[in-house]
């Protein structure tokens, strides 16, 4: 019964689809891994289409197959890594008990990484490439909505005060970001030193509550119900 429910799975159109798209999902996500390892290390002109294929163990057709070009799969390897971080920095910078910190563990999570100046070069190549630019385009809009999104649920969450709005925030923080990456990559700057100039250009983001005033709202949120509950027990 077993060997035959397998066998009426597998003439099942759907089951074989589904099999197939779960098979390309794979083989397209082994491919990004071993372009970001390479690009990464050597730079999108050292790099060939052969030499991806053998580090993801694929052929060179499969990466024309899913990518068209080389240059496409740089860009779409670029913003993969980017936006993984992005969810890296918000998760580790959610941990943190001060404003302060929240911001200095977003920059390291950002900066510490070679994400960053991976975009910078594949949003340069869109200028030749303007075929490739939608997709920079998708993923910068998703940074700042993500990075939006993150934010404000952090300043709600904590009763933190942002000094900005939360869109003008989480835009201005990947716009300095990149800003700061290309001049970095230019003047030959190192990772600490991109994380030292990005803090002092972000300056403080929000401001937390005086203890006094928490204390105070504390305090506020408990007399409610003791004073209502008082006046009906001196109801006859």
């Amino acid at each position: 019964m077993k060997g035959a429910s397998t066998k009426e799975r597998s003439r099942d159109p759907k089951h074989s689809v589904r099999a197939t798209r779960s098979a390309g999902r794979q083989m397209r996500s082994r491919l990004l891994d071993a372009a970001s390892r390479l690009f990464k290390q050597r730079g999108l002109a050292a790099v060939s289409i052969a030499d991806i294929a053998a580090a993801a163990d694929a052929f060179p057709s499969q990466i024309t197959y899913y990518f068209r070009t080389k240059e496409a799969l740089f860009v779409e390897a670029a913003c993969r890594d980017v936006l993984y971080v992005a969810r890296a920095a918000e998760q580790h910078a959610g941990k943190q008990l001060s404003t302060a910190d929240y911001t200095r563990a977003l920059v390291d999570s950002v900066m510490g990484t070679d994400a960053v100046g991976f975009f910078v070069e594949a949003m340069t190549l869109t200028r030749r490439r303007q075929d490739l630019a939608p997709l920079v385009e998708r993923t910068v809009e998703r940074l700042h909505a993500e990075g939006l999104r993150a934010y404000a649920a952090e300043m709600a969450a904590r009763g933190w005060h942002s000094r900005l709005d939360p869109e003008t925030s989480a835009r201005r923080f990947w716009t300095i970001a990149i800003g700061v990456t290309l001049e970095g990559q230019a003047m030959g700057r190192s990772p600490d030193e991109l994380a030292g100039e990005m803090l002092r250009l972000l300056g403080p983001q929000a401001d937390a509550p005086p203890a006094a005033a928490r204390l105070s709202i504390v305090r506020s949120g408990k007399s409610a119900p003791d004073s209502s509950s008082g006046s009906k027990e001196k109801q006859p």
